[in-house]
């Protein structure tokens, strides 16, 4: 599985079925460049989970709605609800484990 760069328009559609794991970063966010690989690690891991990344400077609608005030924050969102906020970086164990209580 890849990792598909969302946006504003599309976010709630992509996001609104199953598993969603949704890295909410910014290109010059040093913690976020280092939780980058580890999402791409985990998602080749859990293909039936939907992973997407959203870059908070180009997508200030959909941050500001939902309140992102540190990045980077991963959401999982379990058919459309957001069940589950990870703020700063989180290893692939971390993630996994939390993944492992939605799918």
């Amino acid at each position: 599985m890849t990792v598909e760069a969302i946006n504003d328009q599309d976010f709630v559609q992509k996001t609104s079925q199953g598993v969603t794991l949704v890295d909410m970063w910014a290109t010059w966010c040093g913690p976020c460049k280092m939780q980058s690989p580890v999402i791409e690690a985990v998602s080749k891991q859990h293909p039936e989970v939907y992973f997407a990344k959203m870059d908070v400077d180009e997508n200030p609608k959909t941050s500001e709605e939902l309140g992102i005030q540190a990045i980077p924050t991963l959401l999982i969102k379990k058919d459309g609800e957001i069940v589950e906020r990870l703020v700063g970086y989180h290893p692939i164990k971390q993630v996994n484990e939390v993944l492992a209580k939605y799918i």
